[in-house]
């Protein structure tokens, strides 16, 4: 059973162990240091930025991080994929890492989104649909997307989390059910 929790500042020291994992670090591309994780997750995780960071847990157990935001909170991102794709009114995205090695895989990926996707649909009752753009070379993750029921929309150049990546995109889509 996978359950949710908002992020703390408490949880940064396992968070940082995660972001220094080689399958999480080569397409997160964040800075580790204890400073650097409080600089990029402490706005959200104290509520002083409307992104939200999820911790997941399986069975009791973290497992994962989801990210989630509405895409008009930040209207660059919004303005950036708007030249790729229609965006409707509400609409959301998420991002997300499974955090050590042995858990991937094993099809974690897909349950973890199914389960982040329909917390996200109970929780933000006026999104009408999620998109989650991911680079081309990441197969694993835009995989994971398809086998949780998204369906690719639009290919697009968009700004790589990793300057080590092509600007070259999928942008994957679920609708409200």
């Amino acid at each position: 059973m996978i359950t949710w929790r908002r992020l703390t500042e408490n949880d940064f020291p396992l968070l940082r162990d995660w972001l220094e994992q080689p399958h999480v670090a080569r397409w997160w591309n964040h800075e580790t240091s204890p400073e650097a994780v409080a600089r990029d997750f402490g706005p959200a995780a104290r509520g002083e930025e409307p992104s939200e960071d999820l911790l997941a847990h399986l069975d009791g157990e973290p497992v994962g991080l989801v990210q989630r935001c509405r895409l008009a909170d930040y209207p660059d991102y919004l303005a950036e994929l708007a030249a790729v794709t229609d965006i409707p009114d509400g609409t959301m995205t998420l991002d997300y890492l499974i955090g050590y090695p042995a858990l991937t895989g094993q099809g974690l990926g897909p349950r973890l989104l199914a389960s982040a996707l329909a917390s996200l649909w109970t929780e933000h009752p006026s999104a009408p649909c999620v998109l989650v753009p991911v680079v081309v070379a990441n197969r694993r993750s835009w995989r994971a997307l398809e086998k949780t029921g998204l369906r690719r929309v639009a290919e697009g150049e968009l700004e790589p989390d990793n300057p080590a990546d092509g600007r070259a995109h999928y942008v994957y889509r679920a609708d409200r059910p």
